[in-house]
């Protein structure tokens, strides 16, 4: 069974969360403050979090922040502000999915399938053998393992970080546009703008170039995109 964390002080979301999520057969636990759920998900190390922004104690982006830093668990932030700065911070901090309050009952039920699902194809395909790395001079890259490395020394890398470097180094000398790449690294239902590449790209660029002002591996094509030459 399905262990979720919400973390929520609203009581009156709190019980509806709650009710319609074990009517889908998953064990729920609430919390309504920020440091206590910290503290709580360490604890029961859910499958996955349901996690508002504004709480007492500690806010939601930095319980984000340092769950990431401990444990791979999907995190659905909640939110009752559309700001779109909001939604870019929260998923690169490290958030999976972002909702904007109100929304349906129906398509968060759906979100949390999905999220959950992906986590156990994760899961499942890290049991595999592990398969061949892709290698670019001292850049290796471990799909299954989700590891980059230079040399002997692993890239501390955030999933979506990761996730654009292996979509970059799946398809190398290619030309890919921050559309193309927003479909196909962060999903055709992602709501932020292709500043979100942008940053990633800046960020990938800091940990895998010797020289970021001048990268020799993630290349910018004017006007087009992005272009990988390993």
């Amino acid at each position: 069974m399905n262990r979720i964390l919400i973390v929520e002080d609203e009581p009156a979301l709190q019980e509806t969360l709650s009710y319609n999520l074990q009517r889908e057969g998953y064990q729920v636990s609430v919390e309504g403050d920020g440091s206590r759920a910290l503290e709580l998900a360490r604890e029961m190390q859910p499958d996955l979090v349901i996690l508002d922004v504004m709480l007492p104690g500690m806010d939601g982006f930095e319980i984000t922040r340092l769950l990431r830093a401990e444990m791979r668990v999907p995190i659905i932030m909640l939110t009752a502000r559309d700001d779109e700065i909001d939604r870019v911070l929260g998923l690169e901090i490290g958030a999976d999915d972002y909702m904007t309050k109100p929304f349906s009952m129906r398509e968060l039920l759906a979100r949390v399938k999905a999220q959950l699902r992906r986590i156990r194809m994760e899961r499942e395909e890290a049991a595999k053998p592990a398969e061949a790395k892709l290698k670019f001079g001292d850049l290796s890259i471990y799909p299954e393992r989700r590891e980059a490395r230079l040399g002997e020394k692993s890239i501390p890398l955030k999933p979506k970080e990761f996730d654009l470097l292996l979509y970059l180094a799946q398809n190398p000398r290619r030309v890919l546009s921050r559309d193309h790449l927003l479909e196909h690294v962060w999903g055709w239902n992602f709501s932020g703008g292709s500043r979100t590449v942008d940053v990633h790209i800046r960020w990938l660029r800091e940990k895998i170039e010797a020289d970021p002002s001048r990268p020799q591996r993630i290349i910018t094509v004017r006007g087009a995109g992005y272009r990988f030459e390993g």
